[in-house]
């Protein structure tokens, strides 16, 4: 039996991932600033209030247990952090990567898993899917927060050659009741409105949070060596459109009225409504328009060797 530390483990990613754990025979321990009810009662499952910045909690995490792997999933938009990212955020961050990455290599972990964002890709205008290798060009403070991360985790871990580090670059992510990442996308952030450009098939990358988890789960149980090791892009199969994201709305939520837009086959003619959002820094769901005339489709072929994704919104739960 292994057993794995998740970091905002009790968050809206991290609580499914403890789940998934638990059901392959993983002991968990799930360390967190407040406990909740979702997992508490089930055998193997511990946990430890910790603050993403508090260092003394997370190492006495480490004194008394014998970590083999750890998911970082702390200090990620969705699970721990709220659309709206701050300075003070991007510091907490930065503080909890200093530390724990030293602390849990220095234990003997023998994986560490980073959950980070699609957005620290450069969105070129080409259209080739974006794969692992391609530039980077993080613009909103998420995208920022996650790619120091990654910095930190790369300079970290090129020091332990031994230990298996993946880092999952992974597309907003959703659920049957958490679909704020959704409506985003066909949301004008100007006024507020929910609308649609012509039939609504153009679309968008997302990622069900069971595609993520069940890449986890399985990287966990497969990943054997440090060949292994590396960055992988994580999402659904397909994009989704906002044609899909519309009749999921309107199958399982209340949507009220969808303004549709003529944009005239070009979308750059409604784009000028979008190009000047104050907080497109700060706020995770901001919708730019102009990747909507480009590719913007993650290739997840290095992640499907190891796993299926199997969920989208069709069948999310």
């Amino acid at each position: 039996m292994k057993t794995v530390l998740v970091t905002g483990g009790c968050g809206l990613i991290g609580k499914y991932i403890c789940s998934g754990l638990l059901k392959k025979g993983n002991s968990v321990i799930a360390a967190d600033e407040k406990e909740g009810d979702y997992n508490t009662g089930k055998l193997h499952y511990h946990f430890i209030e910790a603050a993403p910045d508090d260092k003394d909690a997370y190492e006495s995490i480490f004194k008394a247990h014998k970590i083999d792997i750890v998911v970082h999933a702390a200090c990620t938009v969705d699970n721990d952090f709220e659309s709206i990212v701050t300075e003070t955020q991007m510091m907490i961050s930065s503080q909890c990567d200093k530390f724990l990455y030293n602390i849990a290599l220095n234990s003997g972990v023998k994986e560490f898993i980073l959950i980070s964002t699609d957005q620290v890709y450069d969105f070129q205008k080409s259209r080739e899917p974006i794969r692992e290798t391609n530039k980077l060009k993080p613009v909103t403070n998420y995208a920022n927060l996650k790619f120091e991360s990654e910095k930190a985790f790369i300079t970290e871990f090129n020091n332990h050659k031994d230990v298996i580090a993946c880092v999952i670059r992974v597309a907003p992510v959703y659920t049957h009741d958490f679909i704020e990442n959704l409506t985003a996308k066909i949301t004008d952030p100007k006024d507020n409105v929910k609308f649609v450009s012509g039939t609504g098939q153009y679309g968008f990358q997302l990622c069900c949070v069971h595609n993520l988890v069940d890449f986890i789960l399985c990287f966990v149980r497969n990943a054997e060596d440090t060949s292994y090791s590396g960055t992988y892009n994580v999402s659904d199969k397909n994009i989704t459109t906002a044609a899909d994201i519309i009749a999921f709305m309107r199958e399982h939520y209340h949507l009220g009225t969808v303004i549709s837009r003529n944009a005239g086959g070009a979308l750059s003619k409604i784009k000028g409504i979008f190009s000047k959002n104050s907080e497109e820094k700060e706020n995770y769901r901001y919708l730019d328009m102009s990747k909507l005339e480009h590719n913007n489709i993650l290739d997840c072929t290095k992640a499907s060797k190891i796993v299926e994704f199997r969920w989208d919104i069709k069948n999310t739960k």
